[in-house]
């Protein structure tokens, strides 16, 4: 019998996660986030965290699974915790519904990558940070681009721990991130994926980004992140490199007034929603679901039928 996993992915702020629930709903299913940021606890206002309310008596996986102040949580946890997830939720005969919009966690799983250990070395990732902050990011990514140029394409200059990591890889192993990840996906995925990725109107999608922003401001961004720190966090932790979270340290050092607070995560998050389409717009297994449309519930649900062969009913 085949194991399928419903995906839903794409840009921020297109309603994965309301399509999520809906779709969870109809087929009895349980859903389990692909957000980077949604894992971390006391973290819900800059990451947009599902509420109770918008879960609509959905049962919800890996959010709020980590402190803020633990040490990094890798796409190799990620996949190693989403399989574990995956297989009781079809164990007690649930659909497996992964929604979010971290590429990298969704991708892991969905070509079974199997991370192998590879050696750290504190002292190339120390060289490579004081060469980002003396020359900047772009500097440290033509590194990259001239090791792996196919890796340099995929990792954008500014998520510079990827960039460092990616260098410190080949100068540790010999071998590039690359062909790691070509060895790596050598086995095929025991699940069947049926996946869904949302877009729509650019402009649209940057007003409600727009919104969104503004209303986490009414929410109380700002005392949120101050409430993190009197926990122990601080602006180079994992935690706190998120859209929302990483620029209120600009602010609460002085070196902008609120307004350009707000205005530079508005951009930052509409620079990372345009990362996202192109991340996902790469992978041809998606099916492309307008988020502005009458029918996006309906076509979603036709797809899934259609996809599983009719093993997968409406409940």
């Amino acid at each position: 019998m085949k194991k399928y996993v419903v995906v839903i992915a794409g840009p921020t702020a297109t309603g994965k996660s309301a399509l999520a629930v809906e779709i969870a709903k109809k087929f009895g299913g349980e859903i389990i986030s692909a957000d980077s940021m949604q894992i971390y606890k006391k973290m819900n206002i800059g990451s947009a965290k599902v509420t109770e309310e918008e879960k609509d008596g959905i049962v919800h996986h890996l959010i709020d699974i980590k402190e803020p102040t633990d040490e990094d949580f890798s796409a190799f946890d990620y996949v190693k915790c989403a399989k574990e997830k995956i297989e009781d939720i079809i164990m007690r005969g649930k659909l497996p519904i992964l929604a979010g919009g971290t590429g990298l966690y969704i991708q892991s799983l969905v070509d079974n990558v199997e991370f192998t250990e590879s050696k750290s070395s504190p002292e190339i990732r120390e060289e490579l940070s004081h060469l980002a902050k003396e020359k900047g990011n772009e500097f440290v990514h033509e590194m990259l681009k001239e090791i792996d140029p196919e890796m340099a394409e995929k990792v954008h200059p500014n998520n510079i721990k990827r960039v460092i990591r990616a260098i410190e890889i080949f100068k540790t192993s010999g071998v590039t991130l690359t062909r790691q990840n070509e060895l790596s996906k050598q086995n095929p995925s025991p699940y069947e994926f049926i996946m869904i990725a949302l877009s729509g109107n650019r402009e649209k999608m940057y007003e409600r980004i727009n919104k969104r922003v503004d209303k986490m401001f009414d929410l109380g961004l700002i005392g949120e992140i101050k409430e993190l720190i009197e926990k122990g966090c601080t602006k180079n932790m994992q935690a706190m490199q998120g859209i929302g979270y990483k620029e209120v340290f600009e602010f609460l050092e002085g070196n902008i007034n609120e307004e350009e607070l707000k205005e530079l995560i508005k951009k930052n998050t509409r620079n990372y929603a345009k990362r996202q389409l192109t991340w996902f717009k790469r992978d041809k297994r998606y099916l492309w679901l307008d988020c502005e449309g009458v029918k996006i519930i309906d076509d979603a649900s036709y797809y899934i039928i259609n996809k599983s062969m009719g093993d997968i009913k409406p409940i």
